[in-house]
């Protein structure tokens, strides 16, 4: 059977304001879902609070709307407990960055096989537009009083120091080109993470779709600019090909991140295939683990025994 995006949409009705940056982000997922041949039945949507965690309620598959900031340990312990399924988390800056911070830096040391899509619009748009941790030091939005007073969280940079194994950027009004971001992240072997670019049309009246069409720029013949440009697009390569250049490869990206302003990358930043992924630890230390992971374990019969069979478990130790 041939997909369709639409054969991912639900009848929830999407209440976003109008242009907001959630739409692209739905529609891409819906679009590369399909590209990929995925079922709905082989996807789960995990998501946390704010705009972006509707987006769970809207793509038809499996979805968790999980607690502010726990969406990346709700979406890890469902890829252990059963890694056939395909697992993307979804999140707002404010979620994976403030609260979630934590979880965000654990995360990249274990390197499961899953995909983690941060809507980037730097501020907290489900709240009234408080400053988000992406939120740069001395804007001032709309509903702020003052400037922000914080300095910003670099997702890209953090996500490279933290082990993410694929890192990249997108923007959620280039669908085409954020379509093929995730599909590169979900066929990616291991955690994949995608700054995404987000508007905020209520509460973001600086970081806007104009500002990023560089509406406020002009090259010499009179025409916008345009602040975004593909990394895919120059020479630069995002790929470790061997160990010996991960050093260098995660240098070159961490610089490639600091860029902002009137020149912003989006692209692949780095991809390290060679990095073990969770699962296959885990493999090494049960060998059944794939085979007869927890999802596929039957719990207890109908008088509630029981059904878990400890003998592999105590078959292992005794060769250990």
């Amino acid at each position: 059977m041939v997909l369709k995006p639409s054969d991912f949409k639900t009848d929830v009705y999407a209440d976003w304001c109008p242009s907001c940056g959630n739409f692209g982000i739905m529609n891409g997922l819906q679009m590369a879902f399909a590209e990929l041949g995925l079922e709905p039945h082989q996807i789960v949507l995990v998501s946390g609070i704010g705009c972006s965690g509707k987006v769970a309620h809207n793509i038809k598959c499996f979805g968790v709307h999980t607690l502010h900031g726990r969406t990346l340990p709700f979406a890890m312990g469902i890829k252990i407990a059963n890694p056939i399924l395909e697992v993307v988390a979804i999140g707002g800056d404010g979620d994976g960055l403030g609260i979630g911070a934590g979880h965000f830096v654990n995360a990249g040391r274990r390197n499961l096989d899953m995909t983690y899509i941060l809507h980037n619009n730097g501020v907290y748009g489900l709240t009234k537009g408080q400053a988000s941790p992406t939120l740069k030091l001395g804007l001032k939005t709309k509903s702020l009083p003052r400037a922000n007073i914080n300095e910003a969280v670099n997702p890209i940079a953090l996500a490279l120091i933290s082990g993410y194994t694929f890192v990249a950027r997108s923007y959620a009004y280039d669908v085409k080109h954020l379509k093929e971001t995730i599909k590169a992240a979900i066929q990616h072997k291991g955690l994949a993470f995608i700054d995404c670019l987000q508007p905020c049309p209520t509460y973001n009246n600086i970081n806007t779709k104009e500002w990023y069409a560089g509406e406020d720029q002009k090259n010499t013949l009179g025409a916008p600019q345009g602040r975004l440009y593909k990394l895919e697009e120059t020479n630069f390569d995002p790929l470790v090909h061997e160990w010996t250049e991960e050093l260098k490869k995660k240098t070159a990206a961490i610089e490639k991140a600091q860029e902002w302003g009137d020149r912003i990358p989006i692209g692949v930043f780095y991809r390290n295939p060679l990095e073990p992924t969770f699962q296959e630890r885990l493999s090494q230390r049960i060998p059944f683990y794939l085979t007869s992971p927890p999802a596929e374990q039957k719990l207890c019969d109908k008088n509630g025994d029981s059904y878990v069979d400890l003998q592999l478990f105590i078959d292992d130790l005794k060769t250990s």
